[in-house]
């Protein structure tokens, strides 16, 4: 979905998951996915097609931390903060990239590359810590680790 207005958007993902508000969730996914977060122009847009509140759309997105409400870097980096990731040295793996990146948790970097998260379980407890980027999980991470995958980040520009 490449520059495509709140209006394509909708229009795309609810030829695929039909116009029932099943499919709120996708709707706001794809928005952020495009724009890489939801301002109020989009839930009010979102709110008038499904027939909703704005109150109500704004209460799905905030309710997901996945669905972000304000903009947010080309790679937004999430560490795990679950406790199995903590036994095994999360707090050094977000220490390290905030020092590597010069931000701290919930900033952005000054050219819009990252952004760094933290957020609940991933899924990868037995292989923690874990990071995603995106879409992509990254796992058994130690401080060297996390910061030779995001200096791949920043050479893919």
């Amino acid at each position: 979905m490449n520059n495509l207005n709140i209006t394509q958007i909708i229009e795309k993902v609810t030829t695929k998951y039909g116009k029932e508000r099943k499919a709120l969730i996708p709707v706001l996914h794809a928005i952020v996915k495009e724009k890489r977060y939801l301002n109020d122009e989009d839930i009010i847009e979102v709110a008038k097609y499904f027939n909703l509140s704005s109150a109500e759309v704004y209460g799905v997105a905030s309710f997901y931390s996945f669905l972000d409400l304000e903009p947010r870097g080309k790679y937004v980096i999430r560490v795990c903060k679950t406790i199995s990731c903590k036994l095994n040295d999360s707090d050094n793996i977000i220490k390290a990239i905030k020092n590597f990146l010069n931000i701290e948790l919930g900033q952005t970097t000054n050219d819009g590359l990252f952004t760094l998260l933290t957020t609940n379980c991933l899924g990868w407890c037995h292989k923690g810590p874990a990071m995603l980027i995106n879409e992509n999980v990254y796992t058994e991470l130690t401080p060297n680790k996390a910061i030779e995958i995001l200096k791949e980040y920043i050479n893919k520009k």
